[in-house]
């Protein structure tokens, strides 16, 4: 989007005439145009913005086209808050102050001005040029100006291999290595989300250093206003745009990727192997090309045969080994098939403004050859891709793996209409959607994942996201972190970590980088480890492998309490792994140990980034902190310098919480369903009840002792100081008299 210079005919939004109010919705009149400025009480400490044409607003029956892609960014549109406008009549202050309990928001005249209040605190307020429209190809584009101290920082956005805070960039949302998403915040306590389809451009102050500009596509601008930390933002803005699904048991066990070229004997022959030697793992991730696709000449799916000879035998071999299989798939037909002819007559593939089907360049999961893409805002033809993805996953395929994000040109119109900016955002979204309904749809409740690296508005609906490739050397470790970090600020549950890349040179990977690699994405929402020999386990010295042993038993007495915080995810938002910003948004000192993180409500861990064995970590202030290793404890807003071998990392229990674990396994379906829970470790006197895989363990207090229920047959771990006294089914922990 150009420059603020480019914009042609920017008319600024000056005066307005209030026009009437009701209890969730305030209406103003912009004189002299056609436009209305709503003010909407979206939700508690939430106001919807939506400024255009009149006949836009308050149209009762919008087309089929507008309500789709109202579906795919909102799952609760109706406010459910309370909202009462007043006016403002100071002598340096005109307009009308809109509140909900202690939130309010300001609308300011001569000039224009928007404010958000908590309390007397205003939290952010517009710039001097608050908010215009202008023309840009003939289509409207709105420009909002919000105001930066020389101290603010944003974070959000989407992902991001740098520094967490996006001040000084200039992301685009459609440009697929922006890698965008729509929700931004400020820890000092609001948030912005701007709900559209169309391109939408954030200049966080890349062009003028104290102004956030945003430009918004489209002719109506849609956005959300929050107030509150940023958890509860991020509660806020997926209870608008939806959550994640339960992605089951056996995704959260380790995974195992093919290596690029790897034949499909031979990624099995590397999961036997690993077996044999005991390494725990659940799944295997196939490699690109697709190794299924249309017939050239029919609309079934038919296997590569030169890939997987034998699907029921290989399959079958993949799960003697208790291991699920996932597969990439791609949604469009080769460009040199009778089918390609067949659904470019039909208008099935998206179609260029000469009435052809485009066709794109082949890539990996096309195994490098031409193919047109399906038209998946038909209907007709979105129904077709998931039933035969459904197909497959009744063959025994676990999970699709699937990016969808294309370079669609801006000549290709879709056939609900969507065309340019809306089209690449939309595209992604209708494939994601098209596999979870085929693997998780049907299923009461939705249960399964669909792996993708595309990001898109409303991705967090659905589990599992996959990370970056990055090198193998110690940048790229901190960088798979800082992508998973950045993508949960800006509400994705869970991106998943690789244990290295095939993609590049293995030379940097060397037995410390490995275990330290490792240890870190045992913590985390999931890993996988690379077919490749190099980036195996197997590949090191026996004491390496030792280790690697270690953490894999770790990693699987781990999953209860991870699954429990991807539940929890479910109920609230809340990401598996939190940054320093997000999970402490008043300790300022905390935002700068960015590669901290919050693993759940219960742990903080510091990975160690760097070679040797020391390292510094910073105990964030609002909560004391026990030392896994040790058993020490520690007040927050203290800053040590921790020793920590291979065999340990820097892990702090968070006061006041426990942690469950279960067994050892070799895989999930060793797991007992009737005894997930083996251990529990106290953090002090437990206050809240654990975050733990089909939670039934409850935590009362009464006259300064924790009554427990749901802890029959585990082993306790209790902090120095308390003592434990089993009454039937009921726990007592008290301190030592």
């Amino acid at each position: 989007m150009p420059p603020k210079s480019d914009l042609a005919q920017l008319t600024q939004l000056e005066v307005l005439d209030f026009l009437t109010a009701k209890s969730t919705r305030a209406d103003f009149a912009v004189p002299d145009t056609e436009w209305h400025l709503q003010v909407e009480a979206t939700a508690p400490a939430v106001f919807r913005l939506r400024c255009g044409p009149t006949s836009l607003l308050n149209n009762d029956k919008p087309s089929a086209r507008a309500r789709a892609q109202a579906e795919m960014l909102l799952v609760r549109p109706e406010p459910v808050g309370e909202l009462a406008v007043s006016s403002m009549h100071q002598s340096d202050t005109q307009g009308w102050r809109i509140e909900q309990g202690e939130v309010a928001l300001e609308i300011g005249l001569s000039p224009f001005s928007l404010s958000l209040f908590k309390g007397e605190d205003c939290l952010v307020h517009t710039a001097d040029s608050a908010l215009a429209c202008g023309q840009l190809d003939d289509e409207p584009v709105w420009r909002l100006e919000l105001s930066l101290d020389e101290n603010d920082s944003i974070y959000g956005l989407g992902e991001t291999l740098g520094d967490l805070d996006r001040r000084g960039e200039n992301i685009v949302s459609d440009l697929a290595n922006a890698r965008a998403l729509p929700l931004a915040w400020n820890p000092v306590g609001w948030g912005i989300y701007i709900n559209s389809v169309d391109r939408v451009e954030h200049d966080v102050g890349s062009s003028e250093s104290a102004i956030y500009r945003i430009d918004a596509q489209g002719s109506v601008l849609d956005l959300y206003l929050f107030a509150g930390d940023p958890c509860e933002i991020v509660n806020q803005y997926t209870a608008l745009s939806g959550r994640a699904g339960q992605p089951g048991l056996w995704p959260m066990g380790i995974w195992l990727d093919q290596a690029p070229g790897q034949s499909t004997q031979g990624v099995l022959d590397v999961a036997k192997a690993l077996r044999d030697s005991g390494i725990a793992f659940d799944a295997v991730r196939l490699a690109a090309p697709a190794p299924y696709g249309f017939q050239s000449d029919k609309p079934n799916f038919e296997w590569d045969t030169a890939r997987i000879q034998d699907v029921r035998s290989v399959l079958g071999a993949f799960q003697e080994l208790n291991l699920q299989v996932a597969a990439p798939t791609f949604p469009g037909v080769l460009s040199d098939t009778e089918l390609f002819s067949e659904w470019e007559d039909r208008g099935w593939l998206l179609m260029n403004d000469d009435g052809e089907a485009h066709v794109f360049p082949g890539d990996a999961a096309s195994g490098g050859k031409p193919f047109g893409l399906l038209d998946l805002t038909n209907k007709d033809v979105y129904r077709l891709w998931s039933d035969r993805q459904r197909q497959i996953f009744d063959e025994g395929i676990g999970a699709p793996v699937c990016d969808a994000h294309f370079d669609i040109p801006d000549d290709i119109t879709a056939r609900s209409g969507e065309t340019g900016a809306q089209l690449r955002t939309v595209y992604p979204m209708l494939a994601r959607r098209a596999l979870f309904d085929a693997v998780a749809g049907h299923k009461t409740p939705q249960e399964g994942v669909v792996l993708s690296t595309d990001l898109f508005p409303s991705v967090q609906r659905y589990a599992w996201q996959l990370g970056p490739v990055v090198a193998n050397n110690w940048k790229g470790f901190e960088q798979t972190l800082r992508a998973a970090l950045s993508t949960g600020n800006a509400g994705v549950p869970a991106q998943t970590h690789t244990l290295g890349s095939a993609h590049a040179s293995t030379g940097e990977m060397t037995p410390e980088l490995y275990i330290r690699w490792l240890s870190a994405c045992v913590f985390s929402a999931n890993f996988s480890f690379q077919a490749t020999p190099a980036l195996l386990p197997t590949a090191f010295d026996s004491a390496t492998r030792q280790l690697a042993q270690h953490w894999l038993q770790w990693r699987y007495r781990l999953i209860p309490y991870v699954l429990g915080i991807v539940e929890d995810a479910v109920r609230t938002g809340m990401p598996v792994q939190r940054s320093m910003a997000m999970a402490y948004p008043d300790d300022v000192m905390a935002h700068v140990w960015d590669t901290q993180y919050l693993f759940g409500p219960a742990l903080l861990v510091a990975p160690i980034m760097q070679p040797g064995n020391e390292v510094k970590v910073y105990l964030p202030k609002g909560d004391n902190w026990w030392d896994m290793n040790t058993g020490w404890r520690y007040e927050g807003g203290t800053t040590l310098t921790v020793q920590a071998g291979l065999e340990t990392l820097p892990i702090f229990g968070r006061e006041g919480h426990m942690l469950c674990l279960g067994p050892a396994a070799q895989h999930t379906g060793e797991f007992n369903s009737a005894r997930i829970l083996d251990e529990v470790w106290m953090f002090g006197m437990p206050e809240h009840s654990p975050v733990v895989m089909r939670n039934k363990i409850r935590v009362m207090q009464m006259q300064g002792s924790s009554y427990i229920k749901g802890l029959e047959g585990l082993k306790i771990l209790p902090s120095e100081g308390l003592e434990v006294k089993r009454r039937g089914a009921e726990v007592r922990i008290s301190r030592v008299r």
